[in-house]
């Protein structure tokens, strides 16, 4: 008699069981359910996507103060702060090779070859 309780109760255990557990399962597989899944997944890359942009423009602005140091470019105040000047010196050579470049005497008129 208890061989039959014991393996009577096994079975219903059993059955309720897999029973839950298909029910979970197809509750999972709802259109619902999906789409509340892939939402999910999207705004986790999202937030993935977004941290990774973040860390790109800190190595950019890391990146380019040490080539701003290493070239010698400096801050200037009279310029807006996203705006960045040669050192005097520097400057000073940049304008006179700009002063000195060669530029003809003479204008060009198109119609002439014609």
């Amino acid at each position: 008699m208890f061989r039959r309780t014991f393996w009577f109760t096994a079975g219903a255990a059993a059955g309720v069981w897999a029973t839950t557990k298909v029910n979970r399962k197809l509750k999972q597989l709802t259109p619902e359910s999906l789409a509340a899944q892939a939402a999910d997944k999207a705004v986790e890359a999202g937030h993935r996507l977004k941290d990774f942009a973040l860390d790109v423009k800190a190595g950019m602005t890391q990146r380019e103060d040490e080539l701003n140091d290493a070239l010698g470019l400096t801050q200037d105040p009279d310029r807006p702060g996203n705006v960045r000047a040669l050192p005097g010196p520097r400057r000073l050579r940049a304008i006179q090779n700009d002063s000195t470049t060669h530029r003809p005497n003479h204008s060009y008129n198109r119609n002439e070859d014609h």
